[in-house]
């Protein structure tokens, strides 16, 4: 008997225009009644997670910035956070700089009115424009120093994979076990996105965490996700999906490829199907 159902939002929960489908959202809000615990499980910061997610009105868990930190939107208190080290920051800093990449720093300072940091002059008027489109909330510094660099959830470059994936070989080459990194390329900020992180810091094991707080074993736990980052939540569910338009290597670890896309309301049509609703 499974009761608690992980949650993607991009590519899986929300639509390609970032909307939740009517049929996905009126089974969530039947499952919640049910007594499912629902965990959205996402790459966002926790003020968009929570925007994009206004219309589901029942009580949700957040592990956002890829397990970095989790919230109860009950009241939004923290529940768990795991930060990258400033010293260790600059360090991805410095190489990344090297390579002529710059980050996105995303940071915990939600009640502040800020979730990212930019340093002047990484990114055009147009770039920081279309990121705050994208519901990131900037604060701008003259440069990015250590004294800036505390409660860092995850580093993110946006760029092309090539150059991602050097970086990445990089990193974990120079200085093993020390970061947690993946690289994203179902985008469409950039061609691609790495994201650098503390070494304890995934979804599956937040979500792990919070399920242990429950009294809930992983057998019970079913996750759905689409690309990279949601590899581990999939692979070591109790029952894990890839989306159909999910990549090729979360098909691969998946117990089963939904038949339906995130455009077709692919949670909805599984979950129904798994819980026999």
């Amino acid at each position: 008997m499974y009761k608690l159902i992980a949650l993607d939002l991009d590519g899986t929960l929300l639509t390609d225009s970032k909307e939740i489908s009517r049929e996905n959202l009126e089974l969530l809000h039947c499952l919640i009644k049910q007594g499912y615990e629902i965990v959205i499980a996402t790459g966002r910061s926790y003020y968009s997670a929570r925007i994009l997610t206004n219309n589901i009105k029942e009580h949700l868990i957040y592990i956002c910035n890829n397990g970095n930190i989790v919230r109860d939107a009950l009241d939004n208190r923290i529940l768990s956070a795991k930060f990258l080290e400033p010293r260790e920051a600059i360090i991805v800093l410095d190489e990344g700089i090297k390579r002529g990449l710059y980050p996105f720093v995303h940071v915990d300072y939600f009640h502040d009115g800020y979730d990212v940091i930019l340093g002047k002059g990484y990114y055009s008027d147009v770039r920081i424009k279309k990121a705050k489109d994208n519901l990131l909330r900037i604060r701008l510094v003259e440069e990015i120093l250590e004294e800036n660099l505390s409660r860092v959830l995850a580093m993110v470059y946006p760029s092309y994979i090539d150059r991602l994936k050097d970086f990445y070989y990089s990193l974990g080459e120079s200085y093993p076990n020390r970061f947690n990194a993946h690289i994203i390329d179902n985008v469409s900020q950039a061609e691609g996105l790495l994201e650098v992180m503390n070494p304890l810091g995934n979804k599956w094991s937040s979500i792990v965490d919070y399920a242990n707080s429950k009294g809930i074993k992983t057998e019970e736990i079913i996750a759905l996700g689409d690309n990279n980052n949601d590899i581990e939540m999939v692979m070591n569910a109790g029952l894990g999906i890839a989306m159909k338009n999910g990549t090729d290597l979360i098909k691969e670890v998946a117990n089963r490829v939904s038949q339906k896309d995130n455009n077709e309301s692919g949670v909805a049509h599984e979950l129904r199907e798994i819980l026999g609703l």
